[in-house]
């Protein structure tokens, strides 16, 4: 019941902001709905239609709660003040809960509008579109529950007080708004697949959540390339996550996983569908990265891993979308192909660039291939850098592991 009104949440939330238009007061009329939902339907059984239950109930939620609005108003204003609600009020019927129409992708728009910062789109998102209380988003990215609470309560006023109406964007803004909450969905798998900070590496509720709307998203488009690409990427990588800890949480670097344990359902699901895409579709940054996890995915063993590959689709996403992450990918890739050196030489273009300042990643790569360089002092220092860095308490724990690897005792010095 749980997965079925997570699943149904967005579309009731979407079919009470395009009727009444209140997002606000729609999600909280949706939440109560939910509620009503876990402890009725055990007892009384699933409706014949839940969506439209849903519907119902929360629309009748939401009546009551304008209508006492609208009453306050009325005592506090003059008469002259007053308009009339119009259509606002148009009660919710029991036989017709509206169009059967899956407002998901509309509702995602919303969530992701360019006026709401980073942090509200994640927030938003999670909440609204993915169902999660506030109390799980809080939850997934370590903050309280009282912040999370302040920070969407932000965003739904930001909504209110900016106007964004609930529809989706003109044809000239559609592909900008759409990369936008592709965008935010592949944020929210990363940090689920690699938690910022924290005890734990990965955070398996917001892996799956990404997972579970971006497939959404892709039922909604699914001629779409990029949408296509991303599901892609996140399917052959969350593949990995089974070898990516040990039984004590340790991390284990994609070289030494025990591949017997990837989970070969969704690298089948992933290649399949990056291979369609980027046969019919213009190619784009998601289906690129999918094609390179594609490669990771299908080598046996760490040393069949076609690195040539790699680094000529590499080559193709830099000049695509050229970023200082897709760079550091580069920079391995070229030294497992061409030798440590020229991966290093890559990385010296990136010494000056400010969104890599301070980033544990820059000096945990730059350690690994001077590690392989064979200057293991310098590979020390680096490592103990980016352990320094990281907010990630198993990278810190690795990193400090394989700085001490490279003492002749074993034991960091």
């Amino acid at each position: 019941m749980e997965d079925l009104l997570r699943q149904l949440a967005p579309q009731v939330l979407g079919a009470l902001c395009r009727r009444y238009g209140a997002f606000d007061a729609a999600e909280d009329a949706v939440q109560e709905a939910l509620l009503a939902a876990t402890t009725q339907w055990p007892e009384q059984g699933t409706p014949a239609n839940p969506r439209a239950w849903l519907i119902t109930v929360a629309s009748r939620r939401l009546t009551d709660q304008l209508r006492s609005e609208q009453a306050r108003r009325r005592r506090e204003a003059t008469a002259a003040a007053m308009a009339p609600p119009g259509e606002l009020l148009a009660p919710a019927s029991d036989a017709a809960p509206g169009p059967d129409t899956d407002d998901t992708l509309t509702l995602l728009f919303l969530c992701c509008h360019p006026a709401l910062s980073a942090a509200s789109q994640l927030a938003l998102t999670l909440r609204a579109v993915g169902g999660l209380t506030t109390a799980q988003v809080a939850s997934a990215f370590l903050v309280p529950e009282t912040t999370m609470a302040q920070r969407i309560s932000r965003a739904k006023h930001r909504i209110k007080a900016t106007g964004i109406g609930f529809r989706p964007p003109p044809a000239p803004e559609w592909p900008d708004r759409l990369r936008v909450v592709l965008h935010v969905l592949y944020l929210i798998f990363n940090e689920g697949y690699t938690a910022t900070s924290g005890p734990d590496l990965q955070r398996a509720e917001l892996t799956g959540e990404a997972v579970r709307l971006t497939r959404a998203v892709h039922r909604l488009l699914p001629d779409d390339g990029e949408v296509a690409g991303l599901l892609a990427l996140m399917l052959l990588t969350d593949a990995r996550r089974p070898a990516r800890t040990r039984p004590d949480g340790a991390l284990v670097p994609l070289a030494e996983q025990d591949r017997g344990r990837w989970d070969q359902a969704s690298i089948r699901e992933g290649v399949a569908l990056v291979t369609r895409t980027l046969a019919r579709a213009p190619v784009g940054p998601y289906q690129l990265q999918a094609a390179i996890a594609a490669v990771h995915d299908e080598a046996a063993r760490a040393e069949d891993t076609d690195w040539p590959q790699i680094v000529a689709l590499y080559e193709l996403l830099e000049r695509l979308a050229p970023n200082p992450m897709v760079t550091l990918n580069h920079a391995v890739a070229l030294a497992m192909a061409r030798g440590p050196r020229a991966g290093l030489d890559l990385l010296l273009t990136l010494e000056t660039d400010g969104r890599l300042a301070g980033h544990h990643r820059l000096d945990a790569v730059r350690a690994h291939l001077l590690e392989l360089a064979g200057d293991v002092e310098a590979a020390q220092a680096g490592y103990r850098a980016a352990a320094r860095r990281t907010t990630s308490l198993p990278e810190r724990r690795y990193l400090l592991a394989r700085a001490a690897r490279l003492t002749p005792d074993g034991k960091g010095g």
